[in-house]
C-alpha cells in the first residue's frame, strides 16, 4: 500500500489526502505533494487570455475595458501595448501606455499580436 509523506511542518504521521491536497489532522497544514516528475511539468509561464505564451518585449492588445484607480478614464479595448515586461505578482505585466504613463496588468486582460 502506497504511505503518504508525514507532514512537512510537524512531522506528523497521520496525514491524508483530500482531492489533490494532503492535510495534516494535527496541525491543520494543507499542501500538494507534487513527486519529482510532476515538479518538472509545472508550468510557471505567463499567458495571455487565449493561452499564448508571453515573453519580455512582446506587443499585447487589451481585450476589454479597464478602469483605472485615480483616472476618470478607463484603458480602452484595442488598446496596443508595446514592449511589456513580466513580473512575479498579481498584476504580472508592467508596461507604459501612451496616454497613461506607467501601468500593471494582468495577462488575462491582453492579447498577444
Amino acid at each position: 500500500m502506497f504511505k503518504l509523506p508525514n507532514c512537512p511542518k510537524c512531522n506528523s504521521e497521520y496525514t491524508y489526502e483530500d482531492g489533490n491536497l494532503l492535510i495534516c489532522p494535527e496541525c491543520a497544514y494543507e499542501w500538494t505533494d507534487l513527486g519529482e516528475e510532476e515538479n518538472d511539468e509545472v508550468d510557471n509561464s505567463i499567458k495571455d487570455a487565449h493561452g499564448n505564451v508571453l515573453n519580455d518585449g512582446d506587443t499585447v492588445t487589451i481585450i476589454k475595458d479597464l478602469k483605472v484607480k485615480g483616472s476618470s478614464t478607463p484603458l480602452k479595448m484595442g488598446t496596443k501595448v508595446k514592449g511589456i515586461r513580466l513580473v512575479d505578482g498579481d498584476h504580472n505585466i508592467d508596461c507604459k501606455i501612451d496616454g497613461f504613463g506607467a501601468m500593471q496588468l494582468k495577462s488575462e486582460f491582453v492579447k498577444k499580436l
